[in-house]
């Protein structure tokens, strides 16, 4: 006899509980991009994959707060805000500057350089 597989339950979360999970999320890749951390580096740190950090990153709210939390102190990303009008505020601003951000930490590019002048 095999084992029972249980699916997975979709639960309506409250808004402040997404609204802190994305924030905490852009706050570990805002760091991350800062220290000029690769995603595969700060996973390996964290000893977690790619994967999973790219989760964290989007404010997954699947994701183990054991791992998120591992991965936020790693970079000193703060991991509370008491005030949720201070929450609100600090993921817009991080929102906005996110959007300014560049997409990777590192950008290749396989052009070849035309310095023949």
């Amino acid at each position: 006899m095999g084992r029972s597989v249980v699916p997975k339950v979709k639960r309506n979360l409250s808004r402040v509980t997404r609204d802190a999970t994305e924030l905490l999320g852009l706050m570990i890749r805002s760091a991350r991009l800062e220290r000029n951390m690769t995603a595969s580096d700060l996973a390996a740190r964290a000893g977690v994959s790619r994967p999973l950090l790219a989760r964290v990153e989007k404010g997954d709210t699947g994701v183990a707060i054991g791992s998120v939390f591992e991965i936020a102190v790693i970079l000193g990303v703060p991991l509370f805000e008491p005030d949720d009008d201070i929450l609100t505020f600090r993921l817009q601003a991080e929102r906005r500057s996110g959007a300014l951000m560049r997409k990777r930490a590192f950008h290749t590019c396989n052009r070849k350089v035309d310095d023949d002048f």
